[in-house]
This record gives C-alpha cells, sequence and structure tokens, in this order.
C-alpha cells in the first residue's frame, strides 16, 4: 500500500474539508447500460462451441496482454475461461497487487470493476463484457440519496457526535467516494466486523450502505442490539431522518440503508426449518446478506469464498443446505460428489445481473482487443477516483 499517497490525501481531507460534511459535487450517478454499444449480431449466430473455440484461441493468443477475472456467481461458461475465481474482496486485492498486466476482463457486475479501475495502475484497462450487468442492491443507494441523508443527520446533530460512513463494496465509485472524502472506509462481507470495529475507534455511530442485512447482522456479531439499530428508509425523503425519531438516532450506534439483495433475501428461517426436518443430519451455511432470522437458524455465515471453504472442507458424507447464489452451489455440488450439497430456496434463483456476462460479449470484447479496439472500458472520473482509492486502501489496509 502507499503510505505516502493516503497520507497526502488526508493531509487534504484535514486542511479543506470539514469534518462530517458532504465534500464532493452532486455527479450524477454513472449509467454504463447507456454507454453499452451494440454488439454485432454474428456473434449471437454462433454455436457454443464456435464461441468457446474462438474464446480459447485468442485467450491462448494475447496470455500476456490480458488477465480474466470471474465472480463466484458467474455461470460455468464464463467460470472455465477466468485466470482467477473468488469474490469482491479476493478480486479486489488481485486487482491491487497486479499491474504488469495491461488489460483486465472482469467477468462481474459493475460495481466490480470500478474496484478494479481504482486499484489497478493508470496503464492498465478494465473491461466490462456487458455494461449492463449492474446489482440491484448497488442501484439503492446513489450518491445524491446518500448526501441527502447525510446532511440531514449532520445538520440536526451537528457537533452532538460523530458519524464514519461504511459503504458495502457492493456500491458505485461515487459512495466509495463519498465515505473516501468523510473519513469513512469500505467494507466486504468478509470484513465487516473489522471495518465496523475500525470505525468504532474513531467515531461514536456508523452510518453502514447500502446492505442492511450484512450491516445487521454484523452489529449483532459485534454484540449490538436491535435496540441501538436504526433504518433509514430513503424511499420516502418526505419524511424526516428517515422515519426515526430524533430520540432513536441519539440512542442508536448503527444507522443502516433500507437496502437488500435480491436474490439473498429470499432465503428465510423456515426454509432451514424444513431442510432440518428433511435432513435431521444436516449443516447450513448461508451468506450475512440474507436476513437475521435466517442467519440466526444456520451453522455458519459467511462470505462467499467462507461458503466455498465450508463446503470443500466438510468431511465426506455431509449434507449441506446453502443460502447463496445458485451458480456457486450448483458449481461446489458438483466439485464435491461425496456430499450431497443443495440450494436452500427450490426456486433456485440466480443473480440475473450477474448472469449477462455471456459468452457471446466475453468472445466481442477479445476480438475487439485482438484488433487493437477497446470496447466496455470503464473508467472511474478522476474525481472521484482518488477519495474512494482512500476508502478502498483503508480497507484493504485493516483486513
Amino acid at each position: 500500500m502507499n503510505k505516502k499517497l493516503v497520507l497526502d490525501y488526508k493531509e487534504k481531507i484535514d486542511c479543506e474539508v470539514p469534518m462530517q460534511m458532504e465534500t464532493l459535487p452532486l455527479y450524477e450517478e454513472q449509467s454504463f447500460s447507456q454507454w453499452q454499444q451494440e454488439i454485432p449480431k454474428k456473434y449471437f449466430q454462433l454455436s457454443p462451441d464456435e464461441i468457446i473455440n474462438r474464446i480459447t484461441e485468442l485467450k491462448k493468443n494475447m496470455s500476456n496482454e490480458l488477465i480474466i477475472l470471474g465472480h463466484h456467481y458467474q455461470r460455468e461458461d464464463i467460470i472455465q475461461f477466468a485466470d482467477q475465481i473468488g469474490d469482491s474482496y479476493a478480486l479486489s486485492v488481485y486487482a491491487a497487487n497486479n499491474h504488469s498486466v495491461p488489460n483486465i476482463i472482469f467477468c462481474g457486475v459493475h460495481f466490480m470493476a470500478e474496484a478494479a479501475d481504482i486499484l489497478s495502475s493508470n496503464e492498465q484497462k478494465i473491461i466490462l463484457p456487458n455494461l449492463e450487468a449492474g446489482c440491484s442492491m448497488a442501484d439503492m443507494a446513489t450518491r445524491p440519496d446518500v448526501s441527502f441523508a447525510w446532511k440531514e443527520l449532520t445538520n440536526r446533530f451537528n457537533g452532538q457526535f460523530n458519524i464514519i460512513p461504511i459503504t458495502y463494496i457492493n456500491s458505485p465509485a461515487t459512495l466509495k467516494a463519498f465515505c473516501g472524502a468523510n473519513n469513512g472506509i469500505v467494507c466486504t462481507s468478509s470484513n465487516a466486523d473489522k471495518v465496523i470495529k475500525w470505525a468504532f475507534e474513531r467515531g461514536d455511530k456508523v452510518f453502514f450502505f447500502p446492505d442492511q442485512h450484512l450491516g445487521r447482522n454484523t452489529s449483532h456479531q459485534l454484540g449490538i442490539s436491535d435496540e441501538l439499530i436504526s433504518l433509514w428508509d430513503w424511499r420516502k425523503p418526505d419524511i424526516e431522518l428517515g422515519g426515526n425519531t430524533e430520540e432513536k438516532i441519539r440512542k442508536s450506534k448503527v444507522i443502516l440503508w433500507d437496502g437488500f439483495c435480491s436474490v439473498h433475501q429470499r432465503f428465510t428461517a423456515s426454509q432451514i426449518k424444513e431442510a432440518r426436518i428433511q435432513y435431521p443430519k444436516i449443516k447450513i451455511v448461508v451468506h450475512p446478506e440474507c436476513n437475521a432470522e435466517a442467519v440466526k437458524e444456520a451453522d455458519a455465515v459467511g462470505s462467499t469464498a467462507f461458503i466455498a471453504d465450508y463446503v470443500n472442507n466438510a468431511a465426506n458424507g455431509s449434507i449441506i443446505g446453502v443460502g447463496t447464489e445458485v451458480n456457486l452451489v450448483s458449481r461446489l455440488a458438483k466439485l464435491n460428489p461425496s456430499k450431497q450439497i443443495f440450494c436452500l430456496d427450490s426456486v433456485v434463483c440466480p443473480c440475473s445481473t450477474m448472469y449477462r456476462v455471456h459468452p457471446a460479449y466475453l468472445l466481442w470484447v477479445l476480438d475487439s482487443l485482438s484488433n487493437g479496439k477497446i470496447v466496455n472500458q470503464i473508467q472511474v472520473p478522476e474525481k472521484d477516483k482518488a477519495f474512494a482509492k482512500i476508502a478502498l486502501e483503508r480497507m484493504l489496509e485493516i483486513s
């Protein structure tokens, strides 16, 4: 980590930015889909075998020029080409530590590619095969909405307490920049407990967005009860303090944004109880983006990387119900044929936005690179990049 870089930014913040105040202009959130170039129709006229063969050949020919990153939730026909597979945190670290390869193709969603762009070198190009691969949770917290809530909090309680903003990595770069500029930090599902502890060493309260469930479950893990947690309803800006009373905010240690993952919200305590009836010896592992009731019923809770390790390290013959995205669950089941692994949600809902990274799009961006053209490059504006890097490097430093 570049200590001098962070020190320079901190000096700038201390000198020029009042504590607990919005520090950056209210830029409009980036709508990546509006930049999406139209993929030529010829790519969808190819057979699956033709697409696979051409990707394989192009990747081999350009092996020194690119790396392909694949998130755990990607479909199998994308994962087969990934040089590195991981969750948001692991892939962020990988991007931060690999500055020699000129092109990084990130098979994930836009906030992940943004993080890679922030942490990679200026010479590297970050490419997202399909710019419409977004995240519904990330879309629930925009810079204008968070800034509005922040100003209401700081104006109403000016000087009464110090609030530390924390944004989950599943958020746009503008919110990472917001946290970097306001003495805040980024967290992942792997390190949320360490990040919240870090925040309480520096402030009285935590403002956590966008995922309420990760924030609540981590707070519970740290011994913070629901009586000390507020939920901010951003959908009704005409309601003061996000629907909370002044007394509730003063009493709260953690203020949660009312956001959630549409996939993980499907898992319930009743599903877990039904699985235990059907399989008395079953073990349950779920993601901390699930609601608190489901987390309480589970045997283990952790990030996608934690879930993968939990299943892979389980004894042969184990029966494990998993509460996370079905592509990962299916992959773990195939990798562990001696164990019975299944998704707790019988409807088996995949992450629809992650699924938009189709092999045809991967072939298209590879084809373009081989012809000296870059399509779907992710570039975080410099005005956001500097502060966002502060927040991300704080996260990496404490991890």
